[in-house]
């Protein structure tokens, strides 16, 4: 004889049961609602850096034809350009200055929900004043990139998307942050790989649980939405490197880490000085007390180099760095030093814009001066490359980033060991001549001068190191 249940315990199971499946639904509802916030935010990051790309070149190929058509158009155009941009950033987007590398190390220094920032540097109004300005200023003549700015973009999308998503999911902010800053280099150079790198070297230093998944899946996303609209490409396209797996002529790759360190490096502390109002007498003086000013001549100076440049050393200098990389184009000896002075000048101004395409063509206008001086079995588009890494590490200091992006770039996976030799030299001599360039500008966010010394000094200074 079976013991029949009670009717009141069958509803209690049943109800029991019922409330089980709906908090099970409701987890899965807010995981997939957290799933599509982020993958939004990478989405985003994906369109905006196709969006920003064409933009960036079709400013630079105006530029060149009002160069060509009026006169003295870049002496018009750059110190009005500069003043304008540099008194709008000031006044209205603080923040989307320079590069916006630091501006993310700083955000990603920050723990928990306290907010010891100053000012915040990762929000709409920054994304948007980080494209206008950034075209602007390219648009000008000013020589800049922006791909260090589709990490502040990226960067952006991810902190604000990152309000919105649920609570329970417990992401990390400094997670979003350093995903979206991976997945930001990652479009803008088309090198997943490189933003997995820039991701541990430059933002994170290293991998925390739970972080390799959300960089990883943004990439992803944010590649496949390049790569839909600009085909699956090489940045700098394709470069003929038959039979040097097993060639390392030491004396090129000696030199080419020489020369790159040492220009890097001074590159870097130079850019230092001059950001930090420390240059010397009238100019240092002229640039604390008159920022708008101090860039309108800078605007003049860019006007002067280029010039003499022929107009090579304006924009971002990606086209300039193709040829010398093809050889399809003469340039002349001195167009590695236009566009270090160039971009050394425009950066000092305060506009925005960033550095890696800047630094890759005076890499490359460096190697051709180096391959005319050393002879060497390497053709000079692959002396090229290795300069264009190397003087890219010892600006960032970063080498394993520097080396994956340019191997990546050119498709020169058979050069990996000469890249990883010159990187690694080039940067160990810029450490002997400049602190970190991007580590130092973001304790400069965390600690602005006249502000008073807080407890979180040494905290924030240990996690950007």
């Amino acid at each position: 004889m079976t013991e029949e249940i009670p009717s009141h315990s069958f509803r209690s199971i049943v109800s029991t049961q019922l409330a089980r499946l709906q908090r099970r639904r409701a987890a899965y509802r807010h995981v997939w609602i957290g799933r599509l916030i982020f993958w939004s935010g990478a989405l985003l990051t994906g369109l905006t850096a196709v969006l920003f790309a064409n933009a960036t070149e079709y400013a630079v190929s105006t530029l060149h034809a009002l160069d060509n058509r009026v006169p003295f158009w870049p002496f018009i155009s750059a110190p009005l350009g500069g003043a304008l941009v540099v008194w709008l950033t000031r006044r209205f987007f603080a923040g989307s200055e320079g590069s916006g590398i630091p501006q993310v190390m700083a955000e990603l220094a920050q723990h928990g929900t306290y907010r010891r920032l100053p000012r915040p540097l990762l929000s709409i109004r920054i994304l948007l004043a980080k494209l206008g300005m950034g075209l602007a200023a390219i648009f000008a003549g000013f020589s800049a990139g922006r791909e260090g700015p589709m990490v502040q973009i990226g960067a952006s999308f991810m902190a604000v998307l990152g309000e919105h998503l649920p609570r329970r999911l417990q992401v990390s902010r400094r997670h979003l942050l350093a995903a979206g800053g991976a997945a930001g280099i990652a479009a803008a150079f088309n090198t997943p790989l490189a933003g997995i790198i820039f991701a541990i070297e430059e933002l994170s230093h290293g991998i925390e649980e739970g972080m390799s998944g959300l960089i990883i899946t943004a990439i992803v996303i944010a590649g496949v939405i390049g790569q839909a609209f600009c085909g699956n490409y090489a940045y700098f396209g394709w470069i003929n490197i038959t039979g040097v797996e097993n060639h390392h002529p030491p004396l090129l790759l000696l030199a080419a880490a020489l020369l790159c360190g040492v220009a890097g490096g001074g590159f870097s502390r130079l850019l230092l000085f001059a950001t930090a109002n420390q240059l010397p007498g009238p100019v240092g003086r002229w640039r604390a007390e008159y920022p708008v000013r101090f860039a309108a001549g800078c605007g003049l100076l860019v006007a002067i180099i280029g010039t003499v440049s022929g107009g090579l050393s304006y924009g971002t200098g990606y086209g300039e760095a193709k040829h010398l990389l093809a050889q399809d184009m003469v340039l002349p000896w001195h167009y590695g030093i236009d566009k270090f002075l160039a971009t050394l000048v425009s950066f000092s101004s305060g506009i925005p814009g960033g550095l890696f395409a800047p630094s890759l063509a005076v890499g490359a206008g460096l190697g051709q001066n180096l391959h005319s001086l050393i002879q060497t079995t390497y053709q000079p588009g692959m002396t090229n490359v290795l300069c264009m890494a190397g003087f890219l590490a010892a600006v960032t200091q970063a080498p394993i980033t520097a080396f994956v992006i340019v191997m990546e770039m050119v498709s020169g996976y058979g050069m990996v060991i000469d890249l990883m030799i010159v990187t690694m030299v080039a940067s160990g001599i810029s450490r002997t001549i400049c602190p970190p360039l991007y580590r130092t500008m973001a304790l400069r966010y965390l600690n602005p001068p006249g502000s008073p010394v807080r407890k979180a000094e040494k905290t924030d200074t240990a996690v950007i190191n």
